[in-house]
Formats: structure tokens, sequence, C-alpha cells
């Protein structure tokens, strides 16, 4: 099979000859910089090569053509033109992690640092703009800085938290549709397309960390107690955000064509380490008409399977996501309360195609022997990808500072397994 076949055969819960793997394709699927660096350096060694940090908030690496191959990898994104600072990703220049890893960053990637070592980044890399996110001294990725405005209850308006949704820019729509035929054309992957602007609630994207001074309900704790306390509001928010939404999936369907195989719709996370964040209750209500409508225009224009990422302990939710018309659910944490993995391929394997789950990233990968990151992965190869329906990937994003050699024992599992 080619990756193409391959990715297609999987997300239809039909056989393939070996397991289908994702990394690098999404913004929820890939590696920090720092451990494809070291991974990049122990397979195709280059002490000149600098990895592309394609998404700066979380300070994922670029997974390039040429490692793809190495690894064996099936999928490719394509994603927006803009990262989740506002700037586009184009005109690298050299810059130092904390941890002295040397990378490219795109050229308005403009950072401060203070006296404590902290590093800030700004909206759209004006750096005359107040900072949206900061890096620790020691830290790995940037978190998303509050930068609420005072409340005034009577005069909230839903509109101040729609201001970044719009209509996709025809300029937007012909980057998608060259890139999506670029790859198509010249790999073997399938294609993974992420557009943006569905995520109803996700808590990433509240801050608007792209705006420089953002309206309404930016501070997370607001935002949660907003779900319980102002769901007339939410309600007239998600309104809106899916009015435009399901434009812009009628716009950019016609234009990637049946290119695309794989669409990111949501990044919403609905669950805890122990459980749900808010009541089923609460989904059903806020959430999953707005899913269902979005997932409908999906599917009654495309090909494309539909993409929830959704942290936690979901598995009182997966039903509901099936309801809803998701196909594709990631990243199966399994270490969550009540998400066996055995019980999740028995009960849910028919509906839905489970992408992640392949290792635990919170204990096995990064504090694990190799040998132990080999049998757990040969283990969740042979519960998910069996009858097909999986994609393999880790539990979310591998992170900076795991060790090379877990990397390279989980690719070693993946190689050696054999799928029924």
């Amino acid at each position: 099979m080619t990756s193409k076949e391959r990715l297609r055969a999987a997300i239809n819960h039909k056989s393939t000859d070996r397991v289908c793997v994702d990394f690098g394709a999404s913004g929820v699927t890939g590696m920090a910089a720092g451990a494809v660096h070291r991974l990049r350096q122990a397979l195709l060694p280059d002490p000149d090569y600098r990895v592309k940090i394609i998404e700066p908030y979380q300070m994922l690496g670029e997974i390039d053509a040429e490692l793809r191959q190495a690894l064996g990898i099936d999928v490719v994104g394509v994603s927006s033109p803009r990262n989740m600072f506002g700037f586009t990703n184009q005109g690298w220049k050299p810059f130092s992690m904390p941890d002295g890893t040397k990378v490219l960053v795109p050229e308005a990637f403009n950072v401060t640092r203070n006296e404590k070592g902290e590093t800030y980044i700004y909206p759209e890399g004006d750096t005359s703009a107040p900072p949206c996110a900061k890096m620790p001294r020691s830290g790995f990725f940037f978190d998303a800085l509050d930068r609420q405005q005072p409340l005034d209850e009577h005069k909230l308006d839903p509109l101040d938290n729609c201001e970044e949704f719009e209509l996709l820019s025809d300029e937007d729509l012909n980057y998608f549709a060259l890139e999506a035929k670029r790859l198509y054309e010249t790999t073997e992957c399938g294609l993974f397309l992420s557009f943006g602007g569905l995520g109803f609630g996700d808590i990433a994207l509240v801050p608007a960390l792209w705006l420089k001074h953002p309206r309404g309900i930016r501070d997370v704790e607001e935002w949660y107690v907003s779900l319980a306390l102002r769901k007339d509001y939410i309600k007239q928010i998600f309104e809106r955000q899916c009015e435009i939404g399901l434009k812009n999936i009628e716009r950019i369907a016609e234009s990637v064509c049946d290119y695309v195989d794989v669409v990111f719709v949501t990044g919403a996370d609905f669950g805890m380490q122990t459980g749900l964040r808010a009541s089923a209750d609460s989904y059903r209500e806020l959430f999953k008409p707005f899913h269902i409508r979005v997932n409908q225009k999906i599917h009654s224009l495309t090909n494309w399977k539909t993409f929830i990422h959704s942290c936690g302990s979901v598995y009182e939710l997966l039903p509901e996501f099936i309801e809803a018309g998701f196909d594709i659910f990631n990243p199966v944490q399994c270490s969550a309360k009540h998400m066996e993995p055995r019980r999740l391929k028995r009960e849910f394997g028919k509906d839905l195609v489970f992408w992640g789950g392949g290792v635990d990233t919170q204990k096995t990968l990064p504090f694990g022997s190799p040998d132990e990151v080999y049998r757990e992965v040969r283990e969740r190869i042979e519960i998910f990808a069996h009858e097909s329906g999986f994609v393999f990937n880790s539990i979310h994003n591998i992170q900076a500072n795991v060790p090379t050699q877990n990397v390279l024992a989980m690719f070693r599992a993946i190689q050696d397994s054999v799928i029924t």
C-alpha cells in the first residue's frame, strides 16, 4: 500500500498492510522541536541542520520529508498559512531554545526576554502590542498570558467573542488549494486539513493569541464559569461561529476537492484525568447541536472524515461524539479514568477510528525504559489496530525532553508490529 491507500483504508475500517502512522500532520499529533532535533540527528546526522518551528505556541518541530520517509509516516498536514500568533510561517531565521537547541523560526517570531530569562512573544509579531504568551526560563513552549479586560456584566456583547471568526479570504482559499494539490501530487501521504474556526469553546483558542487587543471573555477561568452561568451568551457566540464556519466549509470543500482525507474540526477538551470537565448534559446542550451541523455539512459535501480531539476521561461522551457525526477520536488518553484500551476498542471500535493512544506520554514515554516503551507500543497496536480503524500516534504531542532512545524504541515497535 502507498501511504494514501493505507490512511484511507484505516479511516474506513478496512484492512491495511501495516499500521498507519501520523506524526506532525496537526497541532495535536506532533513533536516538540527538541525531540525532533535529536531524533533527526540520531537517524540522519547533520550538525548544521536546524528544525523549523511550524507551531510556535507549542514549539512543535517540522517532520520534514526526509525524516518522514525514514520514520515511515503516512500523513501530512495542510494547515492555515498563519499560526497561533497570527503571523505566517515564512522567512525563516535562526533561534536558540532555552535549552540551547538551535532551530529556525518564522521571520515575524519576535520575542523579548526579561531579567528572569522569561521569553515573551507578541500577536502578529508586533512588539509594540502587549505580549500574548510567555515561555519560562527553563520551558519548552509558551503559556498564554491573561489579557482579560475588565468585564461589565451589563454590557457583555457576544460579538466581542466573535471578532476572530471571519470568512476565509480568496488568498487563503488559493493557498489551501495550491498546498493540497502540491502535497497530493508530490507525496504518497494522506492529507490532514486544518483550517480553523470550528472549535467551539476550544480553551486554547479562547485567549485569541493572534489578536492584539481581544475583546469579550478571554480569561480561562471566566470562560469556564460562563459555560455554567452565561449559557445564552455562549450559545450566541457559537451560533455566529457556526454560521461563518458552515460557509467556510462550503468554500474550502470546493477549493481542495478530493485531495483531503481528514479534517480537524475541534480540539476542545471535555475531559480531565478523573472525569468530565462539565456534565454530559452540558455537552448535549451547548456543543452537540453545533457539532452535528458541522459534521453534516462536511459529510454532505465531501468524503472527508471528521476529527475530534478531546483529552481526558471522556468515556461517557464517546456515544455522544458518534451521534454528533464524528468519525475519528483523538488522543485516546488511556491513562485517564474509564479509558481502558480494550474496552474502548470493544465498545466503540466499529464506529470510531482511534487516532492516538499508541503510547503514554505522561509516564511511559518520558520516564520508562526503552523496553517498557517497546512493550507498551506493541500491546496498543495489537489492541487498537485489530480489524483496522486505527492511526498510530502518541497520546498528544511528544514533549521536548523525552529521551531519544525511547522515541526510537517506539518507532522500532511500530515497525515490528503485525496487525490482525
